[in-house]
């Protein structure tokens, strides 16, 4: 992710479903906008903060696992101190989440453990998977993913 095969102004476009995170919201947009042309889109999805206030539980937890994380008004912003029009932002729906995310990783838990059988580290993904599940069914209120869309200028 940074060190992409593509010329300067080469894209019409750059689209990103969660996976701008590997390199930092901020870092991705600065870097990634020399291969749109003018004019060109950046789209990424990143998870998002849809509230000032939450729990201090998931604040912990998010602040260990992403620190970037940030709200909808502050990922927009930084999306245009990149050098982007924000076009558009939205909150993507929870079944992104579930349904497309959460419920095929655990389709293959037995599966993976079994394979691994007595692999701590096995165990321990498989319990932070478990663990972030459970969060996100207590605390979807208060983030989720949302879905930045900005033009280069």
């Amino acid at each position: 992710m940074e060190n992409l095969p593509f010329q300067e102004e080469e894209l019409d476009l750059i689209w990103s479903e969660g996976a701008i995170y590997n390199i930092g919201f901020e870092k991705g947009l600065k870097e990634w906008k020399k291969f749109l042309k003018k004019g060109g889109y950046i789209a990424v999805s990143e998870a998002s903060w849809f509230t000032e206030e939450r729990p201090k539980e998931i604040q912990d937890y998010w602040d260990n696992a992403y620190s970037e994380i940030d709200t909808i008004p502050n990922k927009a912003a930084q999306l245009q101190k990149a050098g982007y029009i924000p076009v558009a932002f939205f909150i993507l729906p929870e079944n992104c989440w579930t349904d497309n995310y959460y419920v095929p990783q655990t389709k293959f838990e037995k599966d993976f453990l079994n394979k691994h059988k007595g692999n701590p580290t096995a165990k321990g993904f498989i319990d932070e998977i478990r663990k972030e599940i459970r969060y996100y069914s207590q605390y979807k209120d208060y983030y989720g993913y949302a879905f930045y869309i900005g033009k280069k200028i």
